[in-house]
């Protein structure tokens, strides 16, 4: 996890639904939990993004289809989480922190861990993400490239799920960080659900998992906002290169045709 693509692990198990929303540390949380956990850990921005087209496709009829009219469309939505989710120990960050009440049904043993923050630095946070995920051209310049082709569609599908759950899309503000609080306290058993911050580094988690404190390992600190920048900055580049190679290649076409 991180800025890779990281692979299911045969018979892993999943025993961490992170429940924290996008920018509130999900990156340092889930390479933490690779080190306690030893194993892979399903952040959804990085495998939605740099993942086969599988992962950001099945996410979308996903969100497309909740919540779910039926109980054929509830249970094949489950089948789908699970086609993403099993061989991973843990999954953080959208979507699936929305997605809480489906990933506790599939695995009713794991722990329910939220990443938390100050709100209104979250506010701000979100604000930036926000503007630069909807920008009007990023359909055109992505168009050309494999998963992220399907970005916008994926963006679209998370924007409707948070009109229906808090109401809001863009601007976000901080009573959307204070209602997934208020929902995972309300429907979440007690004894499953954890809140920590990654700034107060390994003992929190640790007791929330009941493992002992690494001995000389620092905490993960991957700066989540920087992360975002350098994946977006690297896929707009290479949507520009492509669209450069194609219209070459036009051009050139066009160039023997009409000499």
């Amino acid at each position: 996890m991180g800025q890779q693509y990281s692979h299911p692990k045969p018979g892993a198990q999943l025993q961490v639904i992170g429940a924290g929303l996008s920018r509130t540390g999900t990156a340092s949380f889930s390479r933490a939990l690779e080190i306690l956990l030893d194993g892979p850990v399903y952040h959804g921005g990085t495998q939605s993004t740099l993942g086969p087209e599988a992962e950001i496709t099945t996410w979308i009829k996903v969100l497309n289809q909740w919540p779910p009219k039926d109980e054929a469309t509830r249970r094949a939505n489950l089948d789908l989480i699970k086609s993403r989710t099993d061989g991973f120990v843990g999954i953080t960050d959208s979507p699936g922190c929305g997605l809480v009440s489906e990933l506790m049904t599939l695995y009713p043993d794991a722990k329910v861990i939220c990443t938390v923050r100050d709100a209104d630095a979250w506010q701000r946070s979100m604000e930036a993400v926000g503007n630069a995920a909807t920008q009007w051209f990023l359909r055109f310049v992505l168009f050309p490239l494999p998963t992220m082709r399907f970005f916008v569609d994926y963006i679209d599908a998370l924007r409707r799920q948070w009109l229906i759950m808090y109401g809001e899309r863009e601007p976000v503000t901080s009573k959307v960080y204070h209602q997934q609080i208020a929902w995972l306290k309300e429907n979440v058993p007690q004894d499953r659900l954890f809140f920590v911050d990654v700034k107060d580094g390994w003992e929190p988690l640790c007791r929330a998992l009941d493992l002992p404190v690494p001995k000389d390992v620092p905490f993960p600190r991957i700066n989540d906002s920087k992360a975002i920048e350098d994946i977006a900055k690297k896929q707009v580049n290479r949507g520009l290169m492509r669209w450069l190679g194609i219209f070459g290649v036009v051009g050139a076409s066009a160039w023997v045709v009409l000499r």
